[in-house]
């Protein structure tokens, strides 16, 4: 019954390092906040997240389990499930789950992420987040000095293998059946010491657990320990999408997202998203950091429309005033023949 239905001031959806990041901003600004999360994080597979200062190593599950504590602390609610789809109802939300639960809301910040999808090379999926990586930022150090191979997956292939020549001086880009090299690149890739293999991929050679080489379909073999592949990333939009907002190709080029202003603010009136649902190349430290400045601009929102509420209410006993007095006026008027 809608009537029974608990409502929020802000409903989060997912609840990543961008989700919780919101979701705390608007505890501490003492707004109902639930966060509903699927537990899926797309950083699950890896040992820690780097370059988060004061968190550098920490786990992922850890430090998710430290951001749902102090959301708590100051009240959020979090809510274990899959929103299927948001409605617009109202001046606010229905916000609907996979097990029928229905939550009202009068905002909605959506940090659902993003989904990998990696090239259809064998053994690519069972080392993700491990020695098969995508970001030198993230794990570039785990695999510094190490044999590190670069399978090509689009434009930004020969940017990728000098990025990772920043943190080993052993680098093959694997081309993969992809166009060769610019004669500039080439060129590029020969003064770094980049090796350049132009066979086609067929799958990973792993043995214990751990990256061995990179097979080619010719048979051959190319000892590696660690192999970097630049997935193409798409937003998971669901929810979105059931709002109208559609995902649309990344600036960047390596993938789909979902458009917004600074603030996080979509082209959905009182609808935000943070994080790698929007920005596709984001670490976990700026996805937190945009979910909280999306939290600011809601609750700053939200004490706009609280205080435009307030003044009518402030009006209204002075406008019955008023129109009582014109009313007597009126019938004054009209008993003396005005």
């Amino acid at each position: 019954m809608t009537e029974n239905r608990k409502k929020y001031d802000v409903v989060v959806v997912g609840g990543g390092a961008a989700g919780l990041s919101g979701a705390l901003m608007l505890g501490r600004a003492r707004r109902s906040v639930a966060v509903v999360d699927a537990g899926s994080p797309r950083n699950a597979p890896a040992a820690g997240v780097h370059g988060f200062l004061s968190r550098d190593g920490m786990k992922p599950a850890e430090l998710l389990e430290a951001g749902r504590e102090e959301v708590r602390r100051y009240g959020g609610e979090l809510l274990d499930g899959e929103v299927t789809d948001a409605v617009r109802e109202g001046d606010g939300f229905a916000v609907s789950l996979a097990d029928g639960r229905v939550l009202g809301a009068r905002r909605l910040l959506v940090t659902t992420g993003l989904v990998d999808e990696l090239p259809n090379v064998p053994g690519l999926r069972e080392l993700w987040g491990n020695d098969v990586l995508h970001c030198p930022y993230c794990h570039g150090w785990e695999v510094r000095d190490r044999a590190i191979g670069v399978l090509a997956s689009g434009p930004m292939a020969v940017h990728q293998a000098l990025m990772f020549r920043q943190w080993s001086a052993d680098v093959t880009l694997f081309l993969n059946g992809m166009a060769s090299p610019s004669d500039e690149e080439s060129e590029q890739l020969a003064a770094r010491g980049i090796r350049v293999v132009a066979g086609e991929v067929e799958s990973l050679e792993i043995v214990d657990g751990h990256l061995a080489g990179v097979r080619l379909r010719d048979g051959d073999v190319v000892a590696r320990q660690a192999l970097a592949v630049m997935p193409h990333v798409v937003a998971r939009s669901g929810v979105l999408r059931s709002l109208g907002l559609e995902p649309v190709a990344h600036p960047s080029g390596v993938g789909e997202h979902i458009a917004a202003d600074p603030t996080g603010l979509t082209a959905v009136p009182g609808v935000w998203v943070a994080g790698n649902v929007t920005d596709l190349v984001a670490q976990v430290l700026p996805a937190a950091a945009a979910g909280a400045t999306a939290g600011a601009h809601i609750n700053a929102g939200l004490i706009a429309e609280d205080t435009r509420h307030a003044v009518d209410a402030y009006r209204e006993p002075f406008s019955a005033v008023i129109e009582a007095r014109v009313s007597e006026l009126v019938m004054g008027n009209r008993r003396h023949g005005l």
